[in-house]
């Protein structure tokens, strides 16, 4: 990882809140190996730095290179964000679609099709209740190949509905973004115009 990059990391640390420095501290110890450990000496020695400063984490750290302070930065990088993910997860829609989508992938491929198509139909519904019409759109699509490849024993009439739902979803997708794409251009022209 460069030094840009690392800078990525160091303000990605001191952009945490107490809670979730100790969440991060709590899934590492919880969720690691041996090596994960120096991940947590490598996060405490950033967030102590005002500025980032990579001679002082090298000589902080001990007896590692330059390039494995590089590999640990971005392995601390990753950990930082997955853990924020499950901090968070509970608190945006989109993560939870997010992971859902997930989810019934992982059944799909493990080829527990019917398990899959349970989750997309509440993932569905979360989508619908808070307008997220791109997650939807996901869902659609997921189910419709699910519903397309395989014997689901669905009815016709459910099939209808996901045809339908489809074709909904798609153009309120393609006028919410030729409204968006106004929008900007309108920003745009404002900012040049006054």
């Amino acid at each position: 990882m460069s030094n840009r990059s690392a800078d990525i990391v160091f303000h990605l640390i001191k952009s945490l809140e107490k809670a979730e420095k100790r969440h991060f501290k709590l899934y590492i110890t919880r969720n690691s190996a041996k090596q994960d450990l120096k991940i947590i000496q490598l996060f405490d020695a950033m967030d102590k730095l005002e500025e980032y400063d990579e001679k002082w984490l090298l000589k902080k750290m001990g007896a590692i290179t330059k390039p494995q302070l590089a590999n640990m930065k971005t392995h601390l990088y990753k950990q930082v964000l997955a853990s924020l993910r499950l901090l968070k997860t509970a608190e945006s829609t989109d993560l939870q679609l997010s992971e859902q989508l997930d989810y019934a992938r992982i059944l799909y491929h493990k080829g527990l099709k019917l398990q899959a198509l349970k989750i997309l139909e509440k993932a569905k519904e979360l989508a619908k209740a808070n307008s997220k019409f791109n997650y939807l759109a996901q869902v659609i699509s997921l189910e419709k190949k699910i519903e397309n490849l395989h014997i689901t024993r669905t009815s016709q009439e459910k099939i209808e509905q996901i045809t339908q739902e489809s074709l909904n979803i798609s153009e309120h997708i393609q006028s919410v973004s030729k409204l968006s794409n106004l929008a900007l251009l309108l920003y745009r022209w404002y900012t040049q115009h006054g």
